[in-house]
């Protein structure tokens, strides 16, 4: 049974770290950006200490601990904003996607200023669309294959957490109010990455590379899926980002609709 796996093989146990709140979740300025794409109070994170070895070949075992430990159901039970579905009744299964995460600057981006998304000054191109009334180059190259921008970030490098999460940042929530130009998102995406990922620098080469590991990741009770949200939205999401060297996760979630006004 894929519930008995916690208890048949390598356990785990967390303890929320309460006093881990990202700099993207203090900084006014990144707030206010939240506010403005209708992602306050709806995207977040949470940190917590594990007690053994984490080794990326156990990610479901680990994933599964994860959800059906007392601390974090608790406190996932207990976001702020009152909008998770609690996890009332175990889970039985868990889903998870490993999401490459190699990338220690921001060069992935750089073909978006010269393809023809942007203009020269940095404005997002507008365009028509048969569905959307207000659209643009940039939505359309991160959202629909058939664009002549698509295939400008590699299929291998829209796979990276980092243009996943400059994605999602783009694409926003239920009331969004997208931006004119590319830096907002820019700088909202590395702001966040930073506080995510955890890096180290060899002493003898001086290359810094990622050492987290991060986990697309989804929950399901008996009566099906329960976590991050009971029905399939590209912009509902969860990931498990793990420092194997610290035993610390966090899970960076995002749940789709419309984001608080205040700050």
């Amino acid at each position: 049974m894929e519930g008995d796996k916690c208890a048949s093989e390598q356990s785990f146990a967390f303890s929320p770290l309460p006093g881990r709140t990202p700099s993207f979740l203090q900084d006014r300025d990144t707030l206010a950006l939240l506010m403005k794409w209708s992602m306050l109070g709806r995207l977040s994170c949470r940190s917590y200490s594990f007690d053994h070895n984490f080794h990326p070949y156990n990610a479901e075992q680990f994933a599964l601990c994860f959800f059906r430990d007392p601390e974090v159901v608790s406190s996932l039970r207990d976001v702020d904003s009152g909008l998770w579905v609690p996890l009332d009744r175990p889970v039985v299964s868990v889903g998870v996607e490993p999401v490459p995460c190699t990338q220690v600057s921001m060069e992935m981006f750089d073909p978006i200023y010269s393809c023809g998304v942007l203009r020269p000054s940095g404005h997002v191109v507008k365009c028509l669309h048969d569905v959307h009334p207000d659209y643009d180059e940039l939505r359309r190259m991160l959202q629909e294959e058939d664009s002549e921008h698509y295939h400008v970030v590699g299929r291998e490098a829209r796979g990276e957490f980092l243009f996943r999460l400059f994605q999602h940042l783009c694409l926003g929530g239920e009331l969004c109010q997208y931006e004119d130009t590319v830096d907002p998102y820019i700088r909202a995406t590395r702001q966040i990455y930073k506080d995510l990922i955890s890096v180290q620098k060899d002493p003898e080469t001086k290359r810094i590379s990622v050492v987290s590991t991060v986990i697309k990741v989804s929950a399901c009770d008996e009566t099906g899926h329960r976590y991050p949200g009971t029905q399939e939205e590209e912009q509902t999401f969860a990931y498990l980002i793990v420092d194997p060297f610290k035993r610390h996760v966090t899970i960076f979630y995002h749940f789709y609709g419309v984001g608080r006004f205040t700050l």
